[in-house]
């Protein structure tokens, strides 16, 4: 595997599951691995469980690691080819990309969506031109229209709470004040997309995904009737894809409640976090002891490490 932008990336994702969950046991057993190499990690929007689980697993595979905050370090970097630079943008990614190739094996990148230019957003100016610039390999940190390393987390956490039967995972919309991209949606959609489970998106009719990524999973408009016998429900906003990166509905009535999760086949509460308690969901079922949040995020470790140590046996 040279680079890590979409979960389709892997070979295998059970045989990448599978591999996580045997590292998890052993994390420094590798360390040798990464020695006298280093990666560096590029922020363009905040992050806490993406920086720091990251860090981590660099640390365990024994990488030196930069990181770099362009909302308060660095120039503002240009991504348009023929771009006029007469304004606020100091330096080009031509550049930038090269330059900081030349610092480090391996970049990871986290940049979010604009939400105001869907076709721009689709084209994930920002992971490709450094796919295209640096030469050497990229990580998808989250992007304007994916999340693979929470994506693969949630795989490594559903094979760990696993049932003796064919799962029902439910991916749920939750109101939210602001408008949020679809990243983290979209890749947990591929994700299940490559797994033996009854899949279902529940959503309000007019907030369907991107087309081209949901495919033909099967969408409920009656969330209730979507959470009856799930054994995991994973919950997320996102903004409209249609009417693209604005909120036309803060429908109160779909916040996960106590009640909801009764339908469920005493269901496991996910959530990638951070997650607006009593908006998106109520505090009795983050709290309660079917809410799986924090193995969750704890995994977002192991789902680096996996990655960077399948980059780095290949560099």
């Amino acid at each position: 595997m040279q680079h890590y932008t979409n979960i389709n990336d892997l070979d295998s994702l059970q045989k990448t599951v599978k591999e996580a969950i045997e590292l998890k046991k052993n994390e420094k057993e590798f360390q040798k691995l990464g020695e006298g190499k280093t990666i560096c990690l590029l922020f363009f929007n905040n992050s806490l469980r993406t920086r720091l689980s990251t860090q981590k697993a660099a640390q365990n595979l024994g990488l030196n690691c930069i990181v770099m905050n362009f909302g308060s370090e660095g120039w503002e970097l240009e991504f348009e080819d023929g771009a006029i630079m007469n304004q606020n943008k100091s330096e080009h990614v031509k550049e930038a990309a090269q330059v900081i190739a030349q610092y480090c094996d391996i970049v990871a990148i986290r940049a979010f969506a604009s939400l105001t230019d869907k076709e721009k957003d689709k084209a994930e100016l920002v992971i490709n031109s450094f796919k295209k610039y640096a030469g050497i390999p990229v990580v998808n940190m989250e992007s304007a229209t994916g999340h693979p390393l929470q994506a693969l987390a949630d795989a490594i956490t559903m094979e760990e709470y696993k049932v003796p039967h064919k799962p029902k995972v439910v991916l749920s919309w939750a109101p939210h004040p602001k408008a949020l991209p679809q990243a983290v949606a979209n890749s947990f959609v591929e994700m299940m997309q490559l797994q033996d489970a009854d899949f279902v998106i529940t959503h309000p009719e007019g907030y369907e995904l991107d087309p081209e990524i949901t495919k033909n999973s099967r969408i409920e408009y009656d969330q209730n009737k979507a959470f009856e016998n799930a054994d995991f429900v994973y919950v997320k906003n996102w903004s409209n894809f249609n009417d693209y990166g604005k909120v036309v509905n803060k429908d109160e009535n779909w916040m996960v409640t106590a009640a909801k999760m009764k339908l469920t086949n005493n269901g496991k509460f996910m959530h990638c976090l951070p997650v607006r308690r009593n908006v998106i969901v109520a505090d009795e079922v983050i709290d309660s002891e079917n809410s799986i949040v924090i193995p969750e995020a704890n995994n977002r470790t192991y789902s680096a490490q996996i990655v960077l140590k399948k980059i780095l046996e290949n560099l």
